[in-house]
């Protein structure tokens, strides 16, 4: 793995001009200082540590010198951009739980940890005096030929003086022949300089980068371009509703009224009862045409949430249904869409299977995550794994990293829970979390879940 933009510059005919030159000097000097004060550092380190080993335990030093690499390695990612624009993501993944001894657990068991030390180390005791030896050959060589006509006047007092300790310049004309020629060995230099920089950003990227970060990167490509998909997808459904609701429905809305008014013209047989006839059949597919409609994307969950849109399939299910959520105001339009046609699907089981007498859907907001429950008072027993509708609410909450889970032991009742990732939506921060609570209970035998 290599620093492929500073290599492509270095065989550009415009390296020269443009600022390659300068932060390739620029990541080699900061690396002399990077280096000069990790090498104090972790000699600091190893001596407290071992003067105070003597008389307490030394393992949190131990942990302490085994971490050094990290603050080291994140501040490296960020002055590779120097010459090389490309993001060096940090490979550390995020701990399972909170607090300090969690995160040291994790970062002592990842191998990237310890490649960090060793660049630590690396860096400390081998990088850093071999880019202080170049940066001082280049310094010492063009800025001691530069500087002559200057160390004459100032120094030689205007007579003579040695150039580079090698040769003898006792003419103001000598000392601006080796300026000049110190000024003509600059872009001569430029080169190796940038050489000597893209291998040292080579070696960091290399020793620095997790080692599936092409996989990772992939994955994270594949992760967005879904999104993408889905809210195209999202996009398109609210299309077709909205021309369904102001297209087609609105037509079937004046044939039912022209058909109603050329009852009115002609109630006669036998034309009145085919005028009859039709109105009905144009009543009927304006109420199908409505059910569609609300089926593709209901208004009330755009314009409402998540809770209006839930507590308006409760009072149409056959089966009486109890709502109760606690959310903190408006959640992600992606995740009110897969909750909301989730809870449908479990309310449509619950009235056509369960034999329930009464559900109960519950909503909250908990560690990040959205998570819906319907639980019924049914028989239980039900057999979900070849239920189609259920395979497609896990497809679509899977989009969203989201997961369903089931319960319905015989005997019940049966749970149908949901959580999906939910980050901050398009609720106001500082909206308080209210409570709409109804009066039914919660079950009070909860089960054990069964994926």
């Amino acid at each position: 793995m290599h620093s492929p933009s500073l290599w492509q510059a270095l065989r550009a005919p415009r390296y020269l001009r443009g600022s390659r030159p300068w932060r390739a000097a620029a990541y080699l000097l900061s690396g002399v200082c990077v280096g000069l004060a990790t090498l104090v550092s972790l000699l600091l380190l190893a001596v407290v540590g071992g003067a105070l080993a003597v008389v307490v335990v030394g393992v949190p030093l131990l942990v302490m010198f085994a971490l050094a690499g990290i603050p080291l390695a994140a501040l490296e990612r960020r002055r590779l951009r120097l010459v090389d624009p490309v993001v060096l993501a940090d490979p550390h993944r995020e701990p399972d739980g909170t607090g300090l001894a969690a995160w040291v657990r994790v970062r002592l068991k990842e191998p990237v940890t310890w490649r960090e030390l060793g660049y630590a180390l690396l860096c400390a005791f081998v990088l850093w005096p071999l880019e202080a030896l170049v940066l001082g050959a280049v310094l010492g060589v063009c800025g001691g030929l530069l500087a002559t006509p200057l160390v004459m006047a100032t120094v030689g007092g205007g007579e003579e003086v040695r150039v580079m300790k090698l040769w003898l310049a006792d003419t103001y004309p000598q000392a601006f022949a080796a300026a000049l020629a110190g000024a003509l060995l600059l872009p001569v230099v430029a080169y190796p300089l940038g050489v000597v920089a893209a291998g040292r950003a080579a070696l960091a990227r290399q020793l620095l980068s997790s080692r599936d970060a092409a996989v990772d990167s992939r994955i994270q490509e594949l992760g967005r371009s879904r999104m993408r998909l889905v809210d195209a997808f999202e996009a398109e459904r609210r299309r077709i509703e909205r021309d369904l609701h102001d297209g087609a429905q609105q037509r079937l809305v004046a044939l039912s009224m022209t058909l109603g008014l050329a009852r009115l013209e002609n109630p006669g047989e036998p034309l009145g009862g085919l005028l009859a006839k039709a109105h009905d059949e144009a009543g009927t597919a304006l109420v199908e045409i409505r059910e569609l409609i609300r089926g593709i994307h209901p208004q009330v969950l755009t314009d409402r949430g998540l809770k209006d849109a839930v507590e308006d399939v409760a009072d149409r299910s056959a089966v009486p249904v109890d709502v109760r959520f606690e959310l903190p105001g408006r959640l992600p339009e992606a995740v009110e869409t897969a909750a909301y046609f989730a809870l449908c699907e479990a309310l449509a089981n619950v009235s056509k299977h369960s034999g329930a007498g009464r559900a109960e859907v519950c909503g909250r907001i908990a560690g990040g995550e959205l998570v819906v429950e319907v639980r019924d008072d049914g028989a239980g027993g039900a057999d979900f794994s070849g239920g189609s509708g259920l395979q497609g609410v896990a497809d679509r909450i899977s989009v969203l990293d989201g997961h369903l889970t089931v319960s319905s032991p015989v005997g019940g009742p049966t749970v149908f829970r949901v959580r999906i990732p939910s980050p901050p939506g398009r609720a106001d921060a500082d909206t308080a979390a209210t409570a709409d609570t109804t009066t039914a209970p919660a079950s009070r035998n909860p089960t054990r879940t069964r994926t």
